[in-house]
């Protein structure tokens, strides 16, 4: 499941047909995986092999095209995404190089990696 979000830009007046400005498109999707943290304190239960139903928002930002009016093309950011989802999606997280230790924050990181060099 996907969902698309849309931050509008700071123009005045609005003007559907020129948009000016930086301008937000995110795209929302989840996937399934599981990890654990080898360097976790002997008993804590993050040490244990466990999943989580995550879900990932990926935001683009920038001043839209004056041909198109796209920040992006909102069929490439769902192609991309879908590609990304297909390589973690019901996976071991520690198992893919770049997450051997798979906090959140590492998890954004590598999301961003992912998708930089096509949106770059």
């Amino acid at each position: 499941m996907t969902s698309s979000t849309l931050a509008g830009a700071n123009t005045s007046p609005p003007n559907a047909n020129e948009p000016s400005g930086s301008v937000e498109v995110s795209l929302t999707f989840g996937f399934d995986a599981a990890h654990h943290f080898k360097q976790a304190p002997d008993g804590h239960r993050y040490g244990r092999l466990h999943g989580h139903s995550f879900e990932a928002c990926v935001t683009i930002s920038g001043t839209p095209d004056p041909v198109m009016g796209f920040v992006v093309d909102f069929d490439l950011l769902r192609e991309a995404t879908a590609e990304l989802r297909s390589t973690i999606d019901h996976t071991l997280l520690n198992e893919i190089p770049g997450l051997e230790s798979p906090s959140l924050e590492r998890i954004a990181v590598w999301v961003f990696q992912f998708l930089k060099p096509r949106f770059s």
